[in-house]
């Protein structure tokens, strides 16, 4: 094993779906061992949950977990931080790597409680879990190339990373890719509805609505090409998909996607200005 993390300890603060799911794709990609790994986390059958497929430490005790930590990941919800943080002070050294997917919380609130100049914000989502997932993240001055690179590793476990400049490239991040799962899922119940409006099976409109927004985002991939050429190429003059489209554009199908986004984007202002 080699790579960023080598022999380097992680310790999660929070053991719930999104850490579990960074864990669980570290360990398969063979990135880092389980003897590497501590979790903190207040649910006893959680725990023993963790340990036994994961085959983890684990430990109820927040300051036990970050003892000695390079890097430590805080995977808890925005509720119980200022909790979570208060009673970690003065336990984190200088020299750890801080990683927050806490949403809502910037990052000087990490600095601020834990003393430690290295603190990389993230936004992933929720196809994160099986290992196809966005994530955009910043970082503060203070932390170094190799701290980058271990940030690098623990994301690419995730799916696809992309560094971004500011923390409010973060906050449009949550807007986009963030809660854009919830975006496609409604588009493909959209779909499955209006496949049954015109009379398939709900089983037979489910499988052709949901395999055609995997297999159209893979063909954009594939082909590195600017979707509207793609869309264009299907798109014959007085067939069915202009018919479709124009009912779509009719119906501000942009704008409502575009607004959709800015909505967002400013609940997410105005949580991470409340925070």
């Amino acid at each position: 094993m080699t790579g960023a993390l080598d022999g380097k300890r992680v310790a999660f603060v929070g053991g719930g779906v999104m850490g579990e799911a960074i864990i669980r794709s570290l360990l398969n990609a063979g990135s880092i061992e389980p003897q590497q790994i501590v979790v903190s986390e207040p649910v006893a059958e959680r725990r023993a949950a963790l340990n036994q497929t994961l085959g983890i430490a684990c430990t109820a005790d927040n300051r036990e977990a970050v003892q000695g930590a390079n890097v430590v990941v805080f995977a808890v919800k925005p509720q119980v931080l200022p909790s979570v943080l208060q009673g970690l002070r003065g336990s984190v050294s200088a020299g750890t790597l801080i990683v927050t997917i806490v949403a809502g919380a910037p990052i000087a609130r990490f600095v601020e409680a834990l003393g430690t100049p290295a603190v990389v914000r993230v936004i992933p989502n929720t196809p994160g879990q099986i290992g196809q997932g966005a994530s955009l993240w910043t970082d503060t001055p203070g932390t170094t190339e190799q701290q980058r690179a271990q940030a690098r590793q623990l994301l690419d476990a995730l799916g696809v990373q992309v560094r971004g400049h500011s923390e409010d490239e973060v906050d449009m991040a949550t807007a986009l890719s963030g809660s854009g799962p919830a975006y496609v899922f409604l588009f493909i119940e959209a779909l499955t509805d209006a496949g049954v409006q015109i009379g398939l099976t709900r089983d037979v409109a489910a499988t052709l609505a949901l395999q055609t927004v995997l297999g159209s985002a893979e063909y954009v991939r594939q082909a590195d090409l600017h979707p509207a050429i793609l869309r264009n190429r299907v798109t014959s003059p007085g067939g069915t998909t202009a018919a479709a489209l124009h009912e779509l554009e009719a119906g501000a199908f942009r704008a409502t996607i575009t607004r959709a986004v800015l909505a967002a984007y400013r609940q997410a202002q105005r949580l991470g200005g409340a925070s």
